[in-house]
């Protein structure tokens, strides 16, 4: 009996996304030629499915908010690209919305495979609902499953690439339940061997919680 490991492929966080090149509903596209963006990869099993619909329908609606943050959508699926077409057409019906972004038609799987969209215990062919957050740079930042019943928040995958992009751009982390505005966490920086007070850290003017735990507004 094949083991996890040879039946799905994941690739690594903190790694190069692996690169590609595919057809979509805008002709051939290569991953890395998005370089200097972020971008949002992320499948969904079928066309014409209903979870499905309403996930490109919400991406479509924010599509101006993650071109804000220098993101490009990229969709997925293993139908082809004249259903691709004609789903969209139906989607932006029902939603009254423009769907701008690419989506991907990967009728041999090669994308689905070298990213583990497959997992068997779900359906040997069909992708299931998952979503890569590639930053800038062509690195992996952060991957997001779901369930083929459960449609994605697409606030939730807006709220990661902003705390990531905080990261990137001011090297602190963020906090569970965090939104642009509110105090990030500032690393712990230990001198000459010895931690740093309470009184010194409120004097620079961080939220002291504890030595490994300090805000800043």
């Amino acid at each position: 009996m094949s083991t996890v490991e040879e039946r799905v492929s994941l690739p690594l966080l903190n790694e190069p996304a692996p690169d590609f090149e595919a057809q979509s509903t805008h002709g051939p596209i290569k991953l890395s030629d998005y370089r200097g963006k972020y971008v949002v990869l992320f499948s969904h099993p079928g066309d014409f499915t209903p979870v499905c619909t309403t996930e490109l329908g919400g991406f479509a609606a924010e599509a101006e908010e993650f071109a804000k943050r220098n993101v490009q959508l990229i969709g997925l699926s293993v139908d082809s690209v004249p259903s691709h077409l004609a789903w969209i057409r139906d989607i932006e019906r029902i939603f009254d919305v423009k769907v701008t972004y690419p989506v991907i038609a990967d009728l041999d799987m090669k994308v689905a495979k070298l990213y583990g969209m497959i997992h068997p215990g779900a359906s040997n062919t069909a992708t299931i609902r998952s979503v890569f957050i590639i930053d800038d740079k062509g690195i992996l930042r952060a991957m997001i499953y779901y369930p083929m019943s459960a449609g994605r928040s697409i606030p939730e995958i807006l709220r990661v690439i902003d705390s990531l992009q905080t990261t990137d751009k001011t090297g602190h982390t963020t906090p569970a339940n965090w939104v642009p505005g509110e105090p990030v966490i500032v690393p712990a920086t230990p001198k000459a061997g010895a931690i740093e007070s309470e009184e010194e850290a409120r004097a620079k003017g961080l939220d002291y919680k504890s030595w490994y735990l300090r805000l800043k507004k």
